[in-house]
Parts: C-alpha cells; structure tokens; sequence
C-alpha cells in the first residue's frame, strides 16, 4: 500500500471521527451547535498533540488556523482598541458617533497629526527604496519608548527589588524574636550579597571571595530551578485543563 493511499485511509477515519462526535455530542447537549464548538475543540486539541508523534499535516492545520486567528483577532482588537479612539475619534469625532459617541462631541486635535504621519511613514518599510525613510519613525518610537519605560522600570525592577534586601536581619514581634522570620531575612541578605559576588569578575575567585562566588553559584540555581519549576507547573495545568475539557466535556468519562 502507498504513502497516498494511507494518507486517504487516515483522512477518512479522521472525517468520520469528527462526523460521529459531532452527532453523538448533539444528541447528548440537545443542539447541534455546541456538538459542532465541542468537537471542533476537542479534535483541534488532537491534531496539535500529534505533534509528540511527528510532523503532519493535520498539526499544521491546526497551527496555520490558530495563527491566523489569533493574527485576525489581535488585528481587529487593535484597530477598533487604539487605532479608532487614540486617532481617528481625535481627529474626526463625528465619525465615531456610532461606536463611541462619548467622544464624539469633542472638538479635533490637530496634535494628532503627528503620529498619524509616523504611523505612515513605518509602512515606507514595505517599499524597496523608500525603506529608510521608515527608520526615523522606528528610532522616535523607540528612543520615547525607552525613555517613559526607563523609571518604570527603575523604579519596579531595581528600588523596589533593592527596597526589599534592606531587612533587618534580627525579626522582632510583639511575642520576642521570631527565629524564622530573623533566618529567612539572613538568608535573604546573604544570598543576594554572595549572588552579586560571583558577578564580581574584577577579583580572582578564591579564598573567601571564592567560597562566597560559590554560595552565589547555588543561589541562582535555586532560583533558576524554582523559576523553571514555576514553568512547567503552569504548562502542566493547562494540560491538565485539556485533559479535562477531552475527557469532560468532549467524551463525558468525567462528570
């Protein structure tokens, strides 16, 4: 039997599948609608965990439908989310009286002008010998990006992290000193000062300097190994959730 002919055979088995789910599903919901969603679902979910066994065509199916979905959806959030109340409700009100007349009686910003040229100037990209015209509008877009995000993030990621190493390495309460608390804030202090140690490449790495560069070393892979840890718990829910939509609601075996 040839490649073709299997890949007919199995195209037909897959057909017929998803035709009996979407029957027996509308017998057991009483609408024909929800045994179409369900089973779309659920054969969808199929076709992307066919992946653990090899590349085919019914993984790509399902890989160009969600990126082109998800392309459309983030496309049409964007346009009706941004592009209309942040420019076109600022520069011609009335015509979004129909979708946001809370803006419409407001008079035009012409300021608004300008990002409605950087915007057009960023589509000179997609000319062959206009595309540098486009780098103007990137570099004010980034250089304005980077410098509004510049103390957000100083602020979020550097004194708020400094903010909380400052800790008193004694925890005092109402009911005397609590050992775990005052160990939990030694350890804390100690594996932040041993972390930036081993970061310190202008001294040589021994001796004490050493033993603490070591410290440091354990430090981070405690905190890598909890972060990908982190990582993986978070993919094992979603198949877990998965799991429970196919053998849930799909194949009703979980009540």
């Amino acid at each position: 039997m040839n490649p073709k002919t299997i890949k007919w055979i199995i195209f037909v088995i897959v057909l017929s599948a998803i035709v009996l789910s979407v029957y027996f599903v509308s017998l057991d919901r009483g609408s024909f609608r929800d045994g179409v969603f369900v089973t779309t679902a659920a054969f969808l979910t199929l076709f992307i965990m066919s992946f653990l066994y090899k590349d085919n065509p019914y993984y790509k199916f399902a890989e160009h439908l969600f990126v082109g979905v998800s392309a459309a959806y983030w496309m049409t959030m964007g346009f009706w989310g941004t592009m209309v109340p942040n420019l076109v409700a600022k520069l011609w009100p009335g015509s979004v009286r129909g979708v946001l007349p809370a803006l419409a009686d407001k008079d035009p910003s012409l300021w608004f002008l300008i990002p409605l040229f950087l915007g057009i100037v960023l589509l000179m990209r997609l000319s062959p010998k206009g595309g540098w015209i486009s780098r103007w509008a990137l570099a004010f877009i980034v250089g304005t990006t980077a410098g509004l995000n510049l103390i957000r993030y100083l602020r979020s990621d550097f004194i708020q992290q400094v903010n909380n190493t400052i800790l008193p390495l004694v925890d005092k309460t109402e009911a005397g000193i609590s050992f775990w608390g005052s160990f939990s804030n030694i350890f804390i202090f100690v594996g932040v000062l041993c972390g930036l140690v081993y970061f310190f490449f202008s001294k040589e790495h021994k001796g004490f300097f050493g033993g603490a560069a070591r410290i440091g070393i354990l430090v981070l892979m405690l905190t890598f190994g909890a972060g990908f840890g982190y990582t993986v718990m978070a993919r094992i829910s979603l198949l877990a959730g998965r799991m429970t939509y196919l053998f849930g609601d799909w194949l009703g075996l979980i009540k």
